[in-house]
């Protein structure tokens, strides 16, 4: 269930409903919005139960509504916040109003030349996270892994000097502390996405989370995997669709675009695109990242390389400086008919 006090509701208030959740075994989940305080109550009960605990809870004088939750997944649907969230990532950046944010970077970091080379364009043509792959999931052993630890630090060095906040992947739960540590923002892949002790663990965090759908993923799993990280009290998650395994043969996956319009129906979580890994192929990202845009997507993370044939990881999609800037210039066309901004 869902409990939304009434404007001017003190700490003491808020206490107080979650000390009357604990009496019902109840866990709770605070959600502080402008006007409002939603708290969510976490936990199974019967139905005459639950009916016995909304009715003392309703009687509290700063109370405002009681709303019982019938979907499965409690906290990322649309009926905890229906304003929608938004995600603070930096001073000057925030996901979830009307500015659409895009990330943009190397798949993977290869050197400091590299990385700092990039971080200085894209920063330049407006993107405002900077991504690139430290630890890499690479469908081959023999493939390029990343540089690890080396590779963080090389990110936090280019956030200081470009002024851009990051956002990098982490795979496994050992190296969370050290990721957390350097990154503004944590990624959490496709092949992780159902990585059950991964997302508790992240779910621990206080830090911004960008969740990718897993390749064959319906939209309750992705949104349950959603819910994994916030029953353990991180209510900052980005969805983000990557592309879906089916019988394409054009591309390296299907970019599920249809997905963004149910997730904005079905939870009030930000929404992002992924065009580079939906469709593998730099030729296909701008139409795809355009078309996300007027979808509704709240942003985009898009792989950018100064010389995509030499990159060590994902080179062929990955735009050019030139096609980068040519794609920005053209999204501001698309913000501004939708009442947008880039």
């Amino acid at each position: 269930m869902i409990i939304v006090l009434k404007a001017g509701a003190s700490d003491e208030d808020i206490q107080r409903v979650v000390e009357k959740l604990k009496e019902f075994n109840y866990g709770a989940h605070i959600s502080r919005g402008e006007n409002r305080v939603v708290i969510g109550a976490i936990g199974e009960k019967r139905m005459e139960e639950k009916i016995l605990i909304m009715e003392q809870i309703s009687s509290l004088p700063f109370v405002e509504q009681v709303i019982p939750i019938l979907s499965p997944y409690k906290l990322v649907t649309k009926e905890f916040n229906p304003s929608g969230t938004k995600i603070r990532i930096s001073p000057d950046v925030e996901i979830g109003n009307d500015q659409i944010v895009v990330m943009a970077g190397p798949c993977a970091v290869e050197s400091k030349e590299q990385l700092f080379e990039i971080a200085e364009f894209v920063k330049e043509v407006g993107a405002k996270v900077l991504r690139g792959g430290a630890f890499k999931p690479r469908t081959s052993p023999y493939s390029f892994q990343g540089l690890g630890i080396e590779g963080l630090k090389l990110l936090y060095e280019a956030k200081q000097k470009y002024g851009l906040p990051v956002i990098t992947e982490v795979m496994d739960p050992r190296d969370l502390e050290i990721v957390a540590e350097y990154a503004d923002v944590i990624q959490i892949g496709a092949r992780n996405m159902q990585n059950f002790t991964l997302l508790k663990e992240v779910g621990k965090l206080r830090k911004p989370v960008l969740l990718k759908r897993g390749i064959s993923a319906t939209l309750e799993e992705f949104l349950f995997a959603a819910e994994y990280i916030m029953v353990g009290g991180n209510s900052e998650v980005i969805l983000c669709e990557r592309g879906i395994r089916t019988f394409s043969d054009y591309s390296r996956n299907t970019l599920d675009l249809t997905i963004v319009p149910a997730l904005k129906h079905k939870t009030h979580l930000p929404v992002f695109v992924d065009p580079s890994h939906g469709t593998g192929n730099f030729r296909y990202v701008p139409s795809m990242a355009k078309a996300a845009i007027a979808a509704g997507a709240d942003g985009l993370i898009i792989e950018v390389h100064p010389h995509p044939e030499k990159a060590l990881s994902d080179g062929p999609q990955s735009l050019t400086f030139s096609d980068f800037r040519r794609l920005m210039n053209e999204l501001k066309s698309i913000a501004d008919a939708i009442g947008r901004r880039l």
